[in-house]
């Protein structure tokens, strides 16, 4: 059977910033008949639930693993170490459970695929990845984002 990752937001887990999840029929119809994975990279990665909303700030997900960028909450706070430190066990998990695909949660500064926010707090959208989507890439795990939400 083909094992998948998917955001434990997704797979009904209360975990996003403003404590609640995302669970949805169509991830359910995309996960079926798979071994799923759940994981939150940004719990993993020591952050509480609830927490402040983050945003990339100065790039995406790439720039912030390449040390260009960093993830900031609204109150100013830098939260990148507890990011890349979430990617990095995210990483270890899709490979310990034998995961080569991935499906995210859209536009999060953790797990956003093509798209993420800009770091104004003003619901402002950029081309690019967060950083657990762009650790997953550079790692040949194919990330996709879940559909419907």
């Amino acid at each position: 059977m083909e094992a998948i990752l998917v955001s434990a937001c997704l797979r009904g887990v209360p975990c996003r910033f403003d404590g609640r999840h995302k669970a949805s029929s169509e991830t359910e119809r995309e996960v079926a008949g798979r071994e799923v994975v759940s994981f939150c990279p940004e719990v993993a990665g020591g952050l509480v639930t609830p927490r402040r909303p983050a945003e990339l700030v100065g790039g995406d997900g790439h720039d912030v693993l390449d040390g260009t960028a960093r993830v900031v909450d609204d109150t100013g706070r830098d939260v990148t170490a507890e990011f890349v430190a979430g990617a990095r066990r995210a990483l270890a998990a899709a490979r310990n459970g034998g995961c080569t695909e991935a499906l995210l949660m859209p536009r999060s500064p953790s797990c956003g695929r093509g798209a993420v926010y800009v770091g104004s707090f003003a619901g402002e959208l950029v081309p690019g990845d967060g950083v657990t989507a762009a650790l997953f890439e550079r790692n040949g795990i194919t990330v996709r984002p879940a559909p419907g939400v």
